[in-house]
């Protein structure tokens, strides 16, 4: 059976154009996908008949609701039963897709998403997931947000469930994981982390739990998966991309200080367009959500096209490879059968 990717084309700050145009990218990448799209026919439909390739592997549902920036999750979840997005993840709830992205509205996503979707047996909390470079290579890191309070429990379900990703979709053998902390030794630490990683000990990946880290080890790669509760995780990624922000800043500041520095920009030019490739943010763009009922993404919202390409990438990486299947088959073995069938 033929993979399909469900759509909220209103979604994200250049919507729908960059969408149609990130979606025609992936088109020619996954040419065994096809894409539902949701939104206003007479919108979409003046930028798909431009887009020939793109048109034959896809279907529009009209949805004249649109979910702005503004709109708070309560109101989403309370009203606006056509919009876009809310549309798109039902397609999912309901087995027609079994992926869903949208770049709209955060909180109305995850509302909607955690909503419809449901978590998947034996899981307690989703996890927002995301990828990140560092010196090794790529590492996942979770929470990001989503879960601003968390258990040791909760610690312990995001470590095993990025370790299973990092396995199937990211194709390591044996992933590293580590738990955020203070300070590396045991005796760090508040009573939360000393349990989760008590957990993890005993856990089913106690062989890849390499233990606490802290966050100079995040960049540095000494592990494959980064744990953490969503107020630190939302810390760290809005840190590290003002770091990257602010180094660049002053790379071009110093090439723009003197003739001598300009030139040399032009015998550097050819490395720095290597470093710019490969911190590009588009590469890392989309939240992956892990533990849902059913594939979701969050792509940014101020993305362009190959960007949310890559969150179409991610999509289709986690279908293709059972990524839920793998979840369920870990978290859902234990549980009693009419435990299953409820959730």
């Amino acid at each position: 059976m033929k993979p399909t990717l469900s759509v909220d084309v209103m979604g994200g700050d250049k919507a729908p154009g960059v969408i149609i145009q990130g979606l025609e990218v992936a088109a020619c990448r996954y040419p065994f996908v096809h894409f539902l799209l949701f939104g206003p026919h007479g919108t979409i439909e003046p930028l798909l008949a431009q887009r020939k390739g793109l048109a034959e592997k896809v279907t529009l549902i009209h949805c004249d609701e649109i979910i702005t920036p503004d709109t708070k999750p309560s109101t989403v979840i309370r009203g606006l039963p056509n919009s876009s997005m809310r549309q798109a993840i039902k397609a999912v709830a309901d087995g027609h897709a079994q992926g869903v992205i949208s770049a709209g509205n955060t909180g109305a996503y995850m509302a909607l998403a955690k909503m419809l979707l449901k978590t998947l047996p034996g899981i307690d909390r989703p996890a927002l997931a995301s990828l990140a470079p560092t010196l090794k290579g790529e590492i996942v890191f979770l929470d990001l947000g989503a879960n601003v309070e968390c258990s040791s429990k909760n610690l312990e379900q995001f470590a095993i469930m990025g370790e299973i990703f990092a396995r199937h979709v990211l194709h390591l053998p044996h992933p590293k994981v580590g738990l955020i902390n203070v300070g590396s030794e045991d005796i760090k630490g508040n009573s939360i982390v000393k349990e989760a990683a008590d957990l993890l000990r005993a856990s089913s990946i106690k062989n890849n739990f390499y233990g606490f880290i802290e966050g100079d080890d995040i960049a540095r790669g000494t592990v494959d998966v980064v744990v953490m509760d969503g107020f630190t995780g939302n810390v760290v990624l809005k840190a590290g991309e003002g770091v990257m922000h602010l180094s660049l800043h002053y790379l071009k500041e110093a090439f723009k200080s003197s003739w001598v520095a300009r030139l040399g920009y032009l015998l550097a030019s050819p490395m720095l367009k290597k470093l710019s490739l490969r911190l590009d943010y588009r590469r890392y763009n989309g939240g992956i959500w892990l533990g849902l009922n059913g594939i979701a993404i969050k792509s940014h919202g101020g993305t362009d096209a190959l960007g949310f390409a890559h969150a179409v990438d991610l999509a289709v990486d986690m279908i293709t490879s059972r990524m839920n299947e793998h979840l369920l088959k870990e978290f859902a073995s234990d549980l009693p059968l009419k435990e299953v069938i409820n959730r």
